[in-house]
């Protein structure tokens, strides 16, 4: 005879035995069951945050730093409208994510109660599968289903309704049992041998790596596959995580995300060999393509709609790029022989003065050349605090024009050492980087973020100071939104900035900070800046440093 629990047990029971170790939410009336239910589930962390949008932007950074499977609850048709622009964000970046909202006691749903609506049907457009759970015999069935979809790739967040009378209900039923497909699939022996021959055709090829990199754990893979054809490589125009080992001798930098740009960039290759998602992918319109007439392309990637979604390739592999690259290496030693080591090295020598090392040293020189300047910098803060992060701190960015030489100056040496904005939604970073922090206790984090940006999320400080989270947030404050501003000049020739200031009154965001219980520090001077930086880097709790930078367009 079956054992009988209830609905809001039975659902954190099974959470927890898919792996789940924190609950991220915002409580309302629809979630007082889950509420009701920890008491009873003492191992399961909730984790409160201010927000719906910030909820969901926690459980994706969480995510993000460590690989794993999240799970997060909303608080019903507001709650979940709220939410939508961090499960955007989590889309995109294929989040393996169960949110789920409280929903209004069926039956009393179709009376359109205060704060009632449609919630599958709002959620479908983000997920990869949306449900309603109906029966409490079926909630161990959609549990189980949601974590396998959301962790086979393409992973991806999915949705499930919770009914108040589901959640509250009893009954004797079988919870199952956890399952996860092994996705780690490799091509055919002819198709290896087909693609090795076509880089041993190639002339001058070049690598553009993706996120897959990341979700495959490929760092080491793809920069041993450079370094043994002499390849040029590059991350992707949107490069949102450590897609490439910053310091192989191989690594150049990132494509450009304008197109002009991106194709003078790839001009002088003959082949592209594209390792994870979508290669070039763009900002803004241009009547100018991002690839080079007569530049062919292969391809390998686990996520099909990505793979030649915009440009055509002469091969096509549907593979992990770890088991991939791992069969496909002894393969073109094998074929190339002797020829191809000569070939590699004379092509790794020609990238020598040019590779991200030698930029990198040549952007210190140049970047400490602005050291006394005031208002600071934001070129010089970003050296400084990249310079007084300790090596094995995780870095989040959302710093938009501020950090732009962010990935030419802290090297990539691990999968989970880098987190960048993904979509363009913006407000990410702040909450993003409460979770990496609590997905890495033992690494201390630093989030780089705009005053724009923070102001969408500025209450996750709350959160992260009630966890007492080794964080430091640090602003550049440049009074506005400057990245609009440069836009609006640059495409339309006009300098009068309508709703892109806010220095009427300025935003006082170490007064913020203070109030949501973190140790605040403000800096105006570039000369306090390193010992600073270093101070707060080093100190136990979460801190926020303001830094006033220049704003000029």
């Amino acid at each position: 005879m079956k054992n009988k629990i209830t609905g809001r047990s039975a659902f954190l029971a099974l959470l927890k035995d898919e792996g789940i170790t924190h609950l991220f939410g915002n409580p309302g009336t629809t979630e007082l069951p889950i509420m009701h239910a920890l008491k009873d589930h003492p191992d399961l962390t909730y984790v409160m945050a201010m927000q719906e949008s910030l909820v969901v932007a926690i459980a994706d950074g969480y995510s993000r730093a460590s690989g794993k499977l999240v799970a997060c609850n909303v608080h019903v048709a507001p709650g979940l409208g709220n939410a939508m622009g961090s499960l955007y964000n989590a889309q995109f970046t294929g989040t393996p994510m169960i949110l789920t909202a409280g929903q209004q006691e069926q039956g009393h749903g179709l009376m359109e109660p205060v704060l009632y609506g449609p919630l599958v049907r709002m959620a479908e457009p983000l997920v990869k599968w949306a449900v309603e759970v109906t029966r409490l015999e079926d909630l161990p069935r959609i549990v189980r289903r949601a974590a396998k979809v959301a962790m086979t790739p393409p992973t991806g967040p999915v949705f499930i309704s919770l009914p108040g009378d589901i959640l509250n209900s009893e009954a004797g039923i079988d919870l199952g049992r956890s399952t996860r497909i092994d996705a780690r699939t490799k091509p055919t022996d002819e198709a290896l041998r087909a693609f090795a021959a076509r880089l041993l055709k190639a002339e001058r090829p070049v690598i553009v790596t993706m996120d897959e990199v990341v979700k495959s754990d490929a760092l080491k893979e793809a920069a041993e596959l450079a370094e043994l054809l002499g390849a040029a490589a590059y991350q992707s125009s949107t490069p949102y995580g450590s897609h490439f080992l910053s310091e192989s001798p191989s690594f150049v930098g990132t494509l450009a995300r304008v197109q002009k740009v991106a194709r003078d960039t790839l001009a002088p290759y003959d082949l592209l060999i594209a390792l994870g998602g979508d290669p070039l992918r763009m900002s803004v319109y241009s009547e100018v393509d991002a690839l080079p007439d007569g530049l062919g392309i292969i391809q390998i990637g686990l996520v099909d709609w990505e793979i030649a979604k915009n440009y055509g390739a002469e091969i096509a592999l549907k593979a992990d790029l770890k088991e991939t690259l791992r069969a496909l290496i002894p393969v073109l030693k094998e074929m190339g022989g002797a020829a191809l080591a000569t070939r590699a090295k004379q092509r790794l020598a020609e990238l020598t003065p040019k590779n991200w090392t030698a930029r990198r040293a040549a952007l210190v020189e140049q970047i400490g050349k602005s050291a006394g300047r005031a208002p600071i910098d934001p070129d010089y803060l970003v050296l400084q605090m990249v310079e007084a992060m300790p090596d094995h701190a995780i870095l989040v960015d959302e710093g938009l024009t501020s950090s732009r030489q962010i990935t030419n100056l802290r090297p990539h040496r691990d999968r989970y050492g880098y987190h960048g904005l993904a979509s363009g939604g913006i407000g990410w970073g702040l909450p993003a980087s409460v979770g990496a922090s609590i997905a890495n206790p033992d690494r201390p984090v630093v989030c780089f973020s705009g005053d724009g940006s923070a102001m969408y999320s500025i209450q996750s400080l709350w959160t992260a100071a009630h966890h007492k989270l080794p964080l430091n947030v640090v602003i550049a404050n440049n009074g506005g939104y400057r990245i609009i501003k440069q836009r609006l000049l640059a495409f339309h020739g006009d300098d009068n900035y309508v709703g892109m200031d806010f220095v009427d009154p300025p935003v006082d965001f170490a007064g913020v900070a203070k109030a949501l219980g973190c140790e605040a520090i403000k800096i105006s001077d570039p000369r306090e800046l390193k010992a600073t930086l270093a101070s707060a880097f080093n100190r136990p709790g979460t801190k926020l440093i303001e830094v006033m930078v220049d704003g000029k367009v």
